[in-house]
């Protein structure tokens, strides 16, 4: 248990003032000042130290119905944050110990000690628990393994490729026996990371060309598993694809993000009828029982070099908004993380 040390007068927090339509722009948001909170009993209060921006934020700026909750206007909003605490009211939490938790977002928050995960920062960098031994790295491995239900010798594409998430999903399948790995990317660097860095068999730019021409040429055999990070022309062009028996895992589908409009679905449905193929998508929340076994196997993997992993990192609380925008647009490479 602990009181408050001294700490500066105000925090700094950014909300969403209006709902963007389409792309979101900077006059949507806002950057307040706001009293730092005093935590109660059960809770803790903590220092921000490294925030998450992921494209799943952009649904929860809308108010539509969704598996999130929107994010309310004029309120400080949510996401993954690993920071120190500076006081607690909670047992077997005390300050200076590290915790990652889902009040991102802001310079200072007050958790629920349940909803605080202490982490161990001899074990890991601290940023790593936000990207490749967080959320994203589970959500590959989820995704890749359970989804898809990926078996040694698979053909794997995977979308989106040098992101956070696609660039962990490409790497498993090697570890784990693809006979060829397909990425695509939308730059001529980050296919030369895909190549060069992350060990895939073959790799495009979509900006070069149609995907589906692509994709043919890069897997002439076709594929037996896609991991969906973009949707639109890229999954078609998967579904044209596709193998007999083969399986789809919708993780995210970033071209329709800014959509004012539903975006048409793919035209070549009649395929997974044809091929007896699967198409899924899934919730890293649902696979939380998967953490124990991804942690083992992806931390073994990390401590021998076999899996690598790439980190953008935007500097100042104030930098927050111009990083997520920076997601949408397709910026990063890797996890795009906040340091505060």
């Amino acid at each position: 248990m602990s009181d408050t040390p001294e700490l500066p007068a105000v925090s700094r927090a950014w909300h969403l003032i209006s709902r963007p339509v389409g792309r979101p722009v900077p006059e949507d948001f806002a950057l307040v000042e706001e009293e730092i909170p005093q935590p109660d009993e059960g809770q803790v209060l903590v220092r921000n130290e490294y925030l998450s921006v992921d494209p799943y934020m952009r649904g929860r700026m809308s108010a539509a119905r969704s598996y999130a909750a929107p994010y309310e206007l004029g309120r400080p909003m949510a996401g993954g944050a690993v920071g120190e605490v500076v006081a607690s009211r909670a047992e077997g939490i005390e300050p200076g110990d590290h915790v990652l938790h889902s009040s991102g977002w802001r310079e200072y928050a007050v958790v629920d000690a349940p909803r605080a995960v202490k982490l161990d920062p001899d074990a890991a960098p601290l940023s790593a628990s936000l990207g490749v031994l967080g959320m994203t790295g589970l959500t590959a491995y989820a995704g890749l393994l359970r989804i898809a239900a990926f078996k040694e010798g698979d053909s794997v594409f995977v979308s989106g490729a040098a992101g956070a998430v696609g660039s962990q999903v490409g790497q498993i399948a090697r570890l784990k026996g693809a006979s060829r790995v397909i990425g695509s990317a939308g730059s001529d660097d980050k296919v030369r990371l895909l190549l060069e860095e992350y060990g895939f068999d073959a790799a495009f730019n979509y900006r070069d060309g149609p995907v589906r021409k692509q994709l043919r040429a890069a897997a002439p055999d076709g594929i037996d598993v896609y991991f969906d990070n973009v949707g639109g022309e890229h999954l078609e062009a998967a579904v044209g694809s596709l193998n007999r028996g083969g399986r789809i895992a919708l993780c995210g589908m970033i071209s329709g993000y800014d959509n004012t409009e539903p975006a048409p679905g793919p035209r070549n449905l009649g395929r997974l009828v044809q091929t007896r193929g699967r198409m899924e998508g899934f919730l890293v929340t649902d696979h939380h029982d998967l953490r124990p076994r991804f942690l083992e196997e992806a931390g073994a993997w990390i401590r021998s070099g076999e899996l690598k992993y790439r980190e953008t990192v935007v500097e100042g609380i104030e930098n927050t908004l111009e990083a997520f925008l920076g997601v949408l647009r397709g910026d990063n490479i890797g996890k795009m993380i906040v340091k505060l």
